[in-house]
């Protein structure tokens, strides 16, 4: 089978590569090319976990992507975070989000409260 681990990214491309083929000829489960697939998806998991870490979004990121998401604009908000010129301020990251804010945004647009209590990244 001859399966190596990945130690660069030359090693993690060529992998990539070798994935892509592989799925588009769509083994089954259980077959040698099926397992092959299975095995090197699993060293990809590993090597992009250690390499390539996924942090939280920042909560001002957060709220600004589920706006664009949904369609929302700084009125929509007004209801969860308060008057217009409160939103702007939290959205331009001049007034932190309080712990009634973050409840409701949490509940009304389902962005994860760890999500939206982590430090604000200056703006």
């Amino acid at each position: 089978m001859d399966i190596r681990p990945i130690h660069t990214e030359a090693d993690y491309k060529a992998t990539l590569k070798e994935i892509s083929a592989l799925m588009e000829s769509d083994p089954d489960l259980g077959t040698p090319e099926g397992d092959r697939l299975d095995i090197l998806a699993t060293l990809v998991q590993a090597y992009e976990a250690k390499h390539m870490p996924i942090t939280a979004p920042d909560p001002v990121e957060a709220i600004k992507f589920r706006m664009d998401q949904s369609g929302l604009s700084v009125k929509d908000l007004e209801p969860i975070i308060g008057k217009s010129n409160r939103v702007y301020e939290v959205l331009s990251r001049k007034r932190p989000l309080t712990l009634a804010m973050i409840r409701r945004l949490h509940k009304s647009l389902g962005i994860p409260a760890d999500v939206l209590i982590a430090e604000t990244a200056a703006g």
